[in-house]
């Protein structure tokens, strides 16, 4: 007798689970996990079998063998059909959920295609990483006018302050690669290497080479500093008051000066005292900095030769800083460089000069290496920024100043929370500054946390200057892992009033100790109430280092991950990176 198919089909079930596993709220970057599983609980007729059964060596699965046996979750399904499509029901919710809350996590599933729709709707060609290296920290100006001046002072062509060392730039390289154009370039993506060192150089930089290298080209070392406009360069135009610095001062030329109507000079203008002047052959400038430091100078313009990071050279005319009077602590900082390389947010930024020229994407990145004799990175374009890992948060927009800050909604000292000086102390902001080698607090949150450490185990040691707060150990301090354990982490909570769907930075002790020439360990954290507006918290390089932090202007966030800042990350290729 044939066996009745039709029955057997309805008697045999098929049941669907579907297993989703989230990611830990902390690192919602990680991802999701989906796994999905079909079961039967049928036995096969005598005369059909599966493909499997024809290999006499396999053997089918408990579950296959015993029906009885099976998952519990089968047997729940086959009583109540209803219950397993409502579980089905509540996934999905869960998932639209968790999107809705970790937006930055689902949109690393569009990150591919959005940058192929990129590449083809923008102009960008080219990125840049820069190297950076460890800074020593932290009237009535008479008018004069600059192209007149220059008419006195002898160029010596030719010569060369500091020689163009071979392994970073080639000299064939130069000639053939200088020449072109930068849209016939086919990187996205310059790199710099970095270095410095919070104590007791204070000073992270990197090094551009800015002119013609086959007449008045020179390296400059420059202060890298992402809570500044402007880039500038001490230049002898003669030079009223310059220190040392690393490299000869920079010739400026008359033909090379920014007018006063050009609209990067609008642009540096707006927010200072002086009154635009459209008759002017030149464009001056003043920037006061939060240690009452200044920089006069006019703007010029010339090439800053870029490496990309597959190895070949651009150059771009930027325009920038010529600064010829320098005033207050700057100048002791200028003992060891050359001026300062502007990296906000503003039009006259580099990063943004380069992104206006189509040459790259507006997205800026650094790591600064922990270890004193480490070497980090900056780079510009986005190339470089990695696709998984990275913790997102919105960048906040400020209307009058162009730099790189977000909103913090809670900051807490172990478990004690500390205040901010927000709406209702409730609100704060986080100002990113690589040109503060020290990170800032407001007077409250500052106040409170300094009451807070008088529960570490340590004796203070009021003849220490390195720092205000400085702490001796009775045992010898080789490194802050001695003492670690003694301090508790900080933790900047950013977004929902809510713990576990926030994202939240977190600076460990060794991010905000340093140990001083007395082998005391300081506090690197310090009373911003008379710095910026008083009510912001400022990000310095001390808690900024083992990270690397990218600013994305083209998307308006801000994101950071752990990182040892020996190399960017890459995927597709090993990037050659500069040696020494």
């Amino acid at each position: 007798m044939e066996p009745d198919l039709h029955d057997h089909q309805q008697q045999q079930r098929v049941h669907g689970v579907v297993i989703i596993t989230l990611p830990p709220s902390d690192n919602p970057s990680k991802g999701k996990t989906i796994s999905a599983f079909t079961l039967t609980d049928h036995d096969y007729p005598p005369d059909i079998r599966p493909e499997d059964e024809r290999n006499p060596s396999f053997q089918p699965d408990p579950l296959h063998q015993n029906p009885q046996s099976g998952l519990w979750f089968s047997d729940l399904s086959m009583s109540s059909p209803r219950l397993v499509l409502g579980l089905l029901g509540i996934s999905l919710l869960a998932i639209a959920f968790y999107g809705s809350v970790f937006p930055n996590s689902v949109q690393l599933f569009r990150v591919s295609d959005e940058r192929d729709r990129d590449e083809d709707n923008r102009r960008e060609t080219a990125s840049f990483v820069f190297p950076v290296y460890h800074k020593l920290r932290a009237r009535e100006i008479p008018e004069r006018n600059l192209a007149e001046a220059l008419d006195v002072v002898k160029e010596e062509n030719g010569i060369f302050v500091e020689s163009i060392e071979q392994e970073l730039v080639n000299p064939v390289k130069v000639n053939d690669v200088f020449s072109a154009s930068v849209g016939s370039l086919d990187s996205s993506t310059t790199i710099f290497p970095v270095g410095g060192y919070v104590y007791p150089d204070g000073l992270y930089f990197t090094r551009v080479f800015v002119g013609n290298p086959e007449k008045d080209g020179h390296y400059f070392h420059l202060d890298i500093d992402t809570g500044s406009d402007l880039t500038w360069i001490q230049c002898d135009a003669p030079c009223t008051s310059c220190a040392k610095g690393a490299n000869q001062l920079y010739k400026p030329r008359k033909d090379k000066l920014v007018g006063s109507a050009e609209h990067l000079c609008v642009e540096v203008q707006k927010n200072q005292m002086t009154e635009l002047c459209e008759s002017c052959q030149q464009c001056d400038y003043e920037i006061e900095y939060a240690d009452l430091s200044s920089s006069l100078g006019v703007l010029t313009k010339d090439e800053f030769h870029l490496k990309l990071h597959n190895g070949s050279l651009a150059a771009s005319d930027i325009v920038f800083g010529c600064g010829y009077d320098q005033q207050g602590l700057l100048l002791n900082t200028l003992l060891k460089k050359d001026g300062i390389l502007g990296l906000s947010r503003a039009k006259i930024s580099l990063p943004s000069q380069l992104a206006s020229q189509g040459i790259i994407s507006n997205v800026v990145g650094h790591c600064l290496p922990s270890d004193l004799n480490g070497e980090g990175y900056i780079f510009m374009g986005s190339d470089l920024v990695p696709l998984h890992g990275m913790t997102w948060v919105p960048m906040f927009h400020h209307s009058h100043l162009e730099v790189h800050q977000m909103q913090v909604t809670k900051v807490s000292y172990g478990n004690g929370m500390l205040s901010l000086s927000g709406e209702n102390g409730r609100i704060g902001k986080v100002l990113f500054d690589t040109g503060s080698s020290y990170t800032y607090f407001p007077k409250k949150a500052y106040s409170q946390l300094v009451t807070s450490l008088q529960e570490v185990k340590l004796t203070r040691d009021e003849s220490d200057k390195a720092l205000p707060i400085c702490w001796q150990a009775n045992f010898l301090i080789s490194s802050l892992s001695d003492v670690k354990r003694f301090y508790k982490p900080i933790t900047i909570q950013i977004g929902s009033k809510w713990w576990i769907i926030s994202r939240k930075l977190v600076i460990q002790p060794e991010d905000y100790l340093i140990i001083s020439n007395k082998g005391n360990v300081c506090l690197g954290i310090l009373d911003g109430s008379s710095v910026h507006d008083g009510s912001t918290i400022i990000l310095g390089d001390i808690s900024m280092r083992g990270r690397l932090i990218v600013y994305d202007n083209v998307k308006r966030r801000i994101g950071w991950m752990k990182s040892d800042c020996v190399r960017p990350h890459e995927s597709d290729q090993k990037l050659p990176f500069f040696q020494g």
